[in-house]
C-alpha cells in the first residue's frame, strides 16, 4: 500500500505535496499528475478555409503530454526537494479527474489520498466542479484535503517559499 499525491502543478497542490510530506514522512509515495486531452472540437478550432489547417488533434495531444511530463517533473523536483521520494505517475484523463484519480487508487491500493483544495485555474474549478470535493464523496478510501497555505514547508518543517507553477 501507499500513499497517493494528487498534483497539477498549481500552488494548491503544491502545498498538498508539502504537507503530505510533513505529516507523512517517508512513507511509499505516488505522485499522480492526470492529464486532459484535447477535446476535438478544440482541435477543429485551429484550422481555417483559407489558411493552413493548422495542428492535428494527434500533434496536439502530443503537447499536452509533453506539458504533462513538465507538470510531472516538476513535482517530482518539488517532492524531492523536502526530501520525499515518490513514484511519478501520469495518467490520461478519459472520463473526469476525480474517477481518473479513484481508479488509479484502486489499482495501486493507496491506503490514502492527499489532494489540494483548487486545481490549476479557477475556471477548470468553476465549470467543472471540485475534485477535491468529488474525491471525498465518492471515494472508499480516506481522502486528506489541504486547505490552500501562503507557505509550503521544507523538509525540516520550516517555511519555503511557495511553489509557482510553470
Amino acid at each position: 500500500m501507499s500513499i497517493l499525491i494528487c498534483y497539477d502543478g498549481s500552488p494548491s497542490a503544491a502545498h498538498a505535496v508539502s504537507v503530505a510530506q510533513a505529516t507523512l514522512g517517508h512513507q511509499d509515495a505516488i505522485l499522480l499528475h492526470v492529464w486532459n486531452p484535447p477535446d476535438g472540437v478544440l482541435a477543429d478550432a485551429f484550422s481555417t478555409r483559407d489558411g493552413d489547417p493548422g495542428p492535428s488533434y494527434a500533434e496536439l495531444e502530443g503537447l499536452a503530454l509533453a506539458r504533462a511530463g513538465e507538470v510531472s517533473d516538476q513535482g517530482r523536483e518539488l517532492a524531492a526537494g523536502l526530501g520525499l521520494s515518490v513514484e511519478v505517475r501520469q495518467e490520461r484523463n478519459d472520463s473526469s479527474v476525480w474517477q481518473t484519480i479513484l481508479d488509479v487508487a484502486e489499482a495501486v491500493d493507496a491506503e490514502l489520498i492527499v489532494v489540494g483544495t483548487h486545481g490549476a485555474t479557477a475556471v477548470q474549478s468553476d465549470l467543472l466542479g471540485s475534485v477535491s470535493n468529488a474525491l471525498a464523496h465518492h471515494s472508499e478510501r480516506p481522502v486528506v484535503v489541504v486547505p490552500p497555505g501562503k507557505r509550503v514547508m521544507s523538509g525540516a518543517g520550516t517555511p519555503a517559499p511557495a511553489a509557482t507553477p510553470r
